[in-house]
């Protein structure tokens, strides 16, 4: 049961990474993360609606009819997405604004639904928390580790904090639409190298 319990955990964040191997919520992860904040922000925000999703639906999967699962799925995932709206407007407005129209556009989410739909609908409590755990952890470091290349390689900085002074030459590629993709594919490329030669 353990070993179980650790292999759901584990899968999202290795085997099953959510965007490195199964190329899921390509949407957030594209968008947001010009920078590692923006990227942290936005991975735990999916994270905090990926979980609360997944024990929500494993607690009343028995009594939702199958014909409006999907529905039903939906509403409480968007009920959460309201949540986490709210609190990051109240609490972190910069960050808020800095992600904009990403932050409601959690509810149609790829990982969050395929997640309810493939995990929490047939597990139990437990099992649905550390599963959803796992691929929130799996997203929010992969999302953070993109912003922070992009942050790097376009701004020559990290958090704020600039390395290559007045006279540096950043790749402003990188913090455009087009540098997302090149180092979205680098870090894929690595991620499958590193897992391929641990396998």
């Amino acid at each position: 049961m353990k070993n179980n319990s650790f292999d759901n955990f584990a899968k999202g964040i290795f085997r099953e990474n959510p965007v490195f191997v199964m190329m899921l919520g390509m949407c957030p992860t594209l968008g947001v993360t010009t920078s590692m904040e923006n990227g942290l922000g936005m991975g735990l925000a999916t994270m905090f609606v990926l979980i609360m999703s997944n024990l929500a639906i494993s607690l009343v999967k028995n009594w939702i009819p199958s014909m409006v699962r999907i529905p039903c799925y939906i509403v409480m995932i968007a009920s959460f997405v309201t949540v986490i709206n709210l609190l990051m407007a109240a609490y972190l407005p910069e960050l808020h604004a800095k992600l904009g129209i990403y932050i409601p556009l959690i509810v149609v989410n790829c990982i969050i639904l395929g997640r309810a739909e493939a995990f929490a609908s047939k597990n139990d409590l437990w099992q649905s928390f550390l599963d959803a755990l796992g691929m929130g952890i799996g997203f929010t470091l992969a999302l953070t580790l993109l912003g922070a290349v992009r942050e790097i390689l376009g701004a020559g900085s990290i958090l704020g904090w600039n390395f290559i002074g007045e006279n540096g030459y950043p790749v402003l590629l990188f913090i455009m639409p087009p540098g997302a993709f090149l180092a979205l594919a680098a870090l894929i490329m690595g991620f499958n190298k590193i897992s391929g030669a641990s396998k």
